[in-house]
């Protein structure tokens, strides 16, 4: 029986097919502007303020960790919510699904890591205000108001439009998730 990968190896494997994709497009690695607010461990080099430079994602050291708002919570977050926040930092990737279009979330930097942190309480919180199960998203999609999310309790990704409960089931999975979409390079 083949072993399923992990979150952290079906990221790599769209991260080399974004790379490639982009490559193959642009005939260089992807960039991004600069924004000295803002610098990444995933900028390939120093440039001044609004110059586009490469970057490509970086495995953090230390590795990324959510004890703090599991804390903060009382609540243990999905391996899969760990494992996709906590293994890169990289710039928001641009993907399609058979569904439209969507924007993968995630951390830029040790200081964009904790803002998304706050951006994960507030939103856990606002879900139990509501009564509803507690998700916690990962992309936004081409259709206003409706992101993509993994619920805590069972790792499944759903649509989500904001303020509601999940609404479609999209996959089992983040694994299956990040296989069946595509990379889609500006």
């Amino acid at each position: 029986m083949k072993k399923q990968a992990s979150v952290t190896q079906a990221l790599e494997a769209f991260y080399q097919r974004y790379e490639s994709t982009y490559k193959s497009c642009h005939q260089e690695l992807p960039v991004i502007e600069h924004d000295s607010d803002w610098p990444s461990p995933c900028e390939q080099r120093d440039v001044e303020e609004g110059v586009a430079v490469s970057w490509l994602p970086v495995k953090p050291e230390p590795s990324l960790e959510f004890s703090n708002i599991e804390s903060a919570l009382d609540l243990s977050l999905h391996p899969d919510i760990q494992s996709y926040f906590g293994s890169f930092f990289s710039a928001n990737l641009p993907a399609q699904t058979s569904d439209g279009n969507l924007e993968l979330l995630f951390a830029w930097s040790p200081e964009d890591f904790e803002r998304l942190q706050e951006n994960i309480l507030g939103h856990i919180w606002m879900k139990r205000k509501l009564k509803q199960p507690e998700t916690v998203f990962f992309a936004v999609t081409d259709n206003e108001g409706v992101n993509l999310v993994i619920i805590n309790e069972t790792g499944e990704i759903w649509a989500e439009k904001v303020g509601k409960k999940p609404h479609r089931k999209i996959a089992a999975s983040m694994v299956e998730f990040l296989t069946m979409i595509k990379p889609d390079p500006e």
